[in-house]
Order: structure tokens, then C-alpha cells, then sequence
């Protein structure tokens, strides 16, 4: 596999960052995952961490290169991340349960399928056309759908904050599930919380990302609509990729990742494993994206000195 590969998030107003995201790949599989702890509940940045390390964890032990049933693999992994932050809750005393939305993508054989719990959104892009997006679990969703609302008001809608599905809660997620889809050289998958797709236009989304590439456009785009929100600004998160194929020689092309030297057994990661963050911890930054990104490349470098 090759693939372009970015991530950035911003607290904006807020005094926690309860966004998480990150990523994990083996040599035939790459697995996208951006959660959104739900700041009307006490402890949500604890949901959004564990969904991420429950869901990479079981990436891990399934993808032996690559996962064998994406889509079971995709609904029991969030099944058992709402079950894990159940668990930490009752284990912890906590007075309130943990809750996060959440969005995971799977990409293998030159196809993706995903899944998602709430409002956090994926859009698949191909040459300035959105071919597919998640459906936010919202009540102003639902209203839209049946053509109660309009969309232009999403930013103001007194329900645009009203959610029916997430992890954590007392009553098991319906995790909504994509049939797979066939992506080509140059095919843009944007995972993104709230905080970014309601302060910028879909078009701005598009344009940007089909314009500058996932690498300028998603710090641009989070910034952007981190200035939107102004003091009042929602945590804005955002992960993208840049698909290059299965078989496209990666080496020419600036800021591709190669995934055809990696052994079958090894997995790389963004996601760190241990106890969920404490309160107040920030996501990735700048920096330790750059140094993830470049310990994945040397260890693909390494990996690929030692097969030869």
C-alpha cells in the first residue's frame, strides 16, 4: 500500500481537548480512527481514548496482514469499545458514564469500509466530488431527512447538538456500517470531529483537500475553522489520507508511505497503548505528528534493509 497520511488537532475555546485520533497500518491494511468525547458528560476525552485503543488493539491481533471480515471486525471492535468504557466507568466509580462518538475506516485490497457512531464524519473524495458521507446520528439529521429542516441551518438549529447514538452510554450503539468501496490513485478519505465540518463549508472541505493535498490542507483546515468558532470554538479535529494504490511505486512521490517491506506480523501505530489520557491531556500536535510519522518511515526503512 501507499498512501499520503495527515492529522492535526486544536482545543480551540475549550478547556479540554477531548478529540482523539490516529492511525495504524500493517503491510496490506490501514485502519483511520477519530473519536469525539462528548463534553456534555463528564470524562469524554477517557471514552475517546479508550475507543481508539480498544479498536487498535484488536487491529492489531486480526491483521495477520490483513483483516479477514472488515466489516464484523469493524462493528465488533466499536461494540467492544462501548463495552471497555462501560467497564473503566465501573471499575473507576465513576459518577457519570464516559461517551464519545467515533469513526473507523478500514483500508485493504484497494477497498474501504467504515464505520461511525454519532456525528463524527467521513467523507470519501474523487476530483472535487464528495462520492460518500457519514450520516450524523442527530435529531437535526433526522429532521433533514425528512425535509423538517434545513440544512443551512446546522450552525444554529437549537437540536444540532442532540445525539442518539454514541459509544459509552446505557444503552448498546447501532454502529452504522458502509458497504466496501473501490478507491483509486488520488482518492481523499477525510475523518473529522464536529468541530470542523460545522464552521467550514462542504465545498471549502473539498476544495481544500482536492486543491493542496491532505499534508497543507488538513492544519489549514483545522485552523481555519478553529478561527470560525473564535472563543467559543469547539475541539477541531481532523485525519486524512491520500490514496496511492496498491501497487504505485511510492518511492518518487513526496510524502507517501510505503507499506511493501513491512513483515506480516508487524504493525505500525499513532496510537499509544496504556491507561486512557488524565483530564487536560492535548491530542498529537504538530510535532509528534512529524515524529510519528518519521519513525514509521525508518522503520519501514529498517524493516526493508533486514527482508533484503
Amino acid at each position: 500500500m501507499q498512501f499520503s497520511v495527515y492529522q492535526q488537532s486544536h482545543i480551540g475555546g475549550r478547556k479540554v481537548n477531548q478529540d482523539r485520533m490516529g492511525y495504524c497500518f500493517t503491510r496490506d491494511s490501514l485502519l483511520l480512527l477519530l473519536a469525539d468525547g462528548m463534553g456534555g458528560h463528564q470524562n469524554g476525552e477517557i471514552a475517546a481514548t479508550i475507543a481508539l485503543q480498544t479498536v487498535s488493539m484488536m487491529f492489531r491481533m486480526q491483521a495477520r496482514p490483513y483483516v479477514k471480515r472488515p466489516e464484523r471486525f469493524l462493528e465488533e471492535a466499536l461494540l467492544q469499545a462501548h463495552h471497555d468504557i462501560q467497564a473503566y466507568a465501573a471499575k473507576h466509580g465513576l459518577p457519570e458514564m464516559p461517551r464519545t462518538t467515533v469513526v473507523a475506516c478500514l483500508v485493504q485490497h484497494n477497498c474501504a469500509v467504515w464505520a461511525h457512531a454519532g456525528d463524527s464524519r467521513l467523507y470519501w473524495v474523487r476530483r472535487d466530488q464528495v462520492l460518500a458521507r457519514t450520516r450524523d446520528h442527530s435529531h437535526f439529521e433526522y429532521l433533514v431527512d425528512r425535509g423538517r429542516a434545513d440544512p443551512r441551518e446546522r450552525a444554529t438549529h437549537p437540536d444540532r447538538n442532540k445525539l442518539y447514538n454514541c459509544l459509552g452510554a446505557s444503552s448498546a450503539p447501532k454502529i452504522a456500517l458502509s458497504h466496501q468501496v473501490s478507491l483509486q490513485p488520488g482518492d481523499l478519505l477525510l475523518l473529522c470531529s464536529d468541530g470542523l465540518w460545522s464552521m467550514l463549508p462542504e465545498t471549502e472541505i473539498v476544495h481544500r483537500l482536492t486543491t493542496n493535498g491532505v499534508v497543507q490542507a488538513v492544519p489549514e483546515l483545522v485552523q481555519m475553522a478553529a478561527a470560525v468558532g473564535g472563543a467559543q470554538a469547539d475541539n477541531t479535529t481532523a485525519l486524512a489520507i491520500a490514496w496511492q494504490g496498491a501497487d504505485t511505486p511510492g518511492g518518487e512521490l513526496p510524502n507517501v508511505i510505503s507499506t511493501q517491506m513491512l513483515g506480516e506480523d508487524m504493525v505500525r501505530s499513532t496510537i499509544v497503548a496504556g491507561d486512557p489520557a488524565p483530564e487536560g491531556a492535548e491530542a498529537f500536535g504538530d510535532d509528534d505528528i512529524e515524529k510519528a510519522i518519521a519513525e514509521i518511515r525508518a522503520a519501514i526503512e529498517k524493516s526493508s534493509q533486514v527482508i533484503k
